[in-house]
């Protein structure tokens, strides 16, 4: 599932193709794309309005438009928003298909069908799209200090990993960078947050910075099945810096001693080195 960083390039992606483009004519494909209001919502709140500012909270992202409209793209398991000359056929599994004025077009691509494309007015954001009201900080928009990481883990008999997941408290992390995060800290990522020294925990709020601006600066993660890009159809390359995130079994690249263990965490494959995590 694309992660902050991946969102955080496709928006910086919209931001130079989109801000100030109008969608002059909109096709919906699948329902399930327009699940929360409906395909005929969807087109009717897009078509005719010209995107001012591109926004991201966490993993959301956020188009503010002149009519008075929000529309929010949530990418989940395998969507993509792709900005092309308007040529061609568009690609298979394209749910939202948008006519921009300059000519060129907007693409939302989602073969696995889980992501989702929602306009809203801003009296009823709350109603369509209350998730955004519960989410935490954000490590790009909002400084995550050691103040916000001591908050989040005092008192708390939970895993650190799932602390990092848990998107009320930081929004956009994912399993990918709370994996990276983890090891950069030098946390093993079953370990209980209440137990974290000042020291453990001031490894962490760095981490969770050098982490996040790291991947963002290299366009975020495409794993083996390819299904990320930017909006260019660009890949991103953090992933050739993966240090443990599905290295299962290889000599760990920091220490060169341990050997990448695999766990499960909150139903997930977790990875870390047991020589720099203890």
């Amino acid at each position: 599932m694309p992660e902050l960083p991946e969102v955080e390039t496709v928006r910086r992606g919209l931001e130079r193709s989109l801000v100030g483009r109008r969608f002059d004519a909109v096709s919906i494909g699948r329902e399930r794309v327009a699940r929360r209001t409906s395909r005929e919502e969807l087109r009717d709140g897009l078509t005719g309005s010209r995107v001012v500012e591109v926004r991201r909270r966490g993993k959301y992202l956020l188009l503010d438009l002149d009519s008075g409209g929000l529309a929010m793209i949530h990418l989940r398991m395998s969507g993509q928003v792709i900005i092309d000359d308007g040529f061609g056929e568009p690609p298979r599994h394209s749910h939202v298909i948008g006519l921009l004025d300059d000519g060129s077009r907007f693409l939302f691509v989602d073969p696995r069908t889980f992501g989702e494309v929602v306009v809203a007015r801003q009296h009823n954001v709350d109603e369509l799209i209350p998730e955004l009201g519960r989410l935490g900080l954000d490590p790009l928009n909002e400084k995550i200090d050691m103040k916000a990481v001591t908050a989040m883990c005092r008192n708390r008999r939970r895993r650190v990993k799932s602390l990092l997941l848990d998107q009320s408290h930081i929004a956009g992390i994912g399993n990918i960078y709370a994996d990276e995060i983890c090891h950069r800290a030098g946390i093993r990522p079953d370990r209980q947050a209440h137990t974290l020294s000042s020291r453990s925990r001031r490894r962490l709020t760095d981490s969770i910075d050098e982490v996040i601006g790291e991947a963002v600066e290299l366009g975020g993660s495409t794993l083996a099945d390819a299904q990320y890009v930017g909006v260019d159809g660009e890949p991103g390359t953090f992933q050739e810096r993966h240090r443990v995130y599905a290295q299962t079994g290889k000599r760990c690249a920091s220490c060169g001693r341990g050997v990448i263990r695999r766990m499960i965490i909150d139903q997930r494959g977790s990875h870390f080195c047991p020589v720099c995590q203890r």
